[in-house]
């Protein structure tokens, strides 16, 4: 039996990264219930500092996630706050396969605040190196 997984990302800002990250993969923010979180803090079971206003919706502060509408299947990714910054390559990375629209996606995610790192190649395959907002690496390919 295998199991199901979810991807987690260590973050600064957790919501606006997931923002960032949905637009990207073309995904979706996952909604906040604001009646359940102001139902837990009245019954004691939160505080208000867990919490906080992001778009003008209240939000678990901790984290945010985004998924695929259209593939329910596909791991959730899940942005946590963590205290520190990034301070080394990650070891994991996301790969974008945009195919005959990687040229396109990049400039898209480059005016959303991506950097290209590098282009590289392999044999018939092409990707760009780039890191998010965040200085997150990942490639489109």
């Amino acid at each position: 039996m295998g199991y199901e997984f979810q991807v987690t990302v260590d973050s600064n800002s957790p919501h606006t990264q997931a923002k960032w990250w949905a637009e990207a993969l073309g995904w979706r923010v996952e909604p906040s219930d604001e009646n359940f979180i102001r139902g837990l803090i009245a019954a004691g079971q939160a505080r208000e500092d867990d919490t906080e206003i992001f778009e003008g919706k209240l939000v678990w502060r901790i984290g945010a996630a985004i998924s695929d509408p259209e593939t329910p299947a596909r791991p959730r990714v899940l942005f946590q706050l963590v205290p520190e910054g990034k301070t080394v390559k990650n070891r994991l990375h996301f790969d974008i396969r945009a195919g005959d629209d990687r040229d396109a996606l990049v400039d898209k995610l480059v005016a959303a605040g991506a950097t290209v790192l590098y282009r590289g190649s392999q044999g018939p395959y092409e990707w760009v190196t780039m890191t998010d907002p965040e200085g997150n690496e990942f490639c489109v390919a």
